[in-house]
């Protein structure tokens, strides 16, 4: 399968040592699926540091035998008790090799932010969320889960 990084350099070597800070699924390398979000990510990201976009792309395996694989496909309730407590600091996160699910887009996040801040219940919060489109992410927790099924394809500027 083939998976998309956003970012503002060539990632040929990924590695789990440049996450500086936790994200929906704590510090790791994240993918996506989905080309138009990588895309989405590489002009964000670009347009902050005033640097070129790149979308970089991997072949992915999906033989995860032997890892500790965290997924989330549908089960948005988990996930966002999840997601709270990555962004709380919290490490549940650093007992999985991989981690997959839905990512919080600028619209999802503010009805997380929303849940997180106890503005909106967990009820309110989950209605709101299923109305947007579904965009994913993996997250490489750690370094193994990396080599054993990443590999390099290709970059290109948007």
């Amino acid at each position: 399968m083939m998976v998309f990084h956003g970012s503002t350099d060539i990632v040929s070597n990924p590695d789990i040592v440049h996450s500086f800070r936790p994200l929906d699924f704590g510090k790791g390398f994240y993918v996506t699926t989905i080309k138009e979000q990588a895309e989405k990510w590489a002009r964000r990201k670009a347009d902050i540091y005033n640097q070129k976009p790149i979308v970089n792309v991997y072949e992915m395996n999906e033989d995860m035998t032997g890892l500790d694989v965290k997924s989330f496909p549908d089960d948005l309730e988990e996930w966002i008790d999840f997601v709270c407590r990555c962004r709380d600091g919290q490490m549940d996160y650093e007992s999985f090799d991989l981690i997959i699910g839905k990512v919080a887009d600028d619209k999802v996040f503010r009805v997380v932010d929303m849940y997180h801040q106890g503005i909106w219940d967990k009820e309110r919060a989950l209605k709101e969320i299923k109305v947007y489109d579904a965009y994913d992410q993996i997250a490489f927790i750690t370094q193994v889960a990396i080599d054993r099924l990443l590999k390099f394809d290709s970059y290109y500027e948007v």
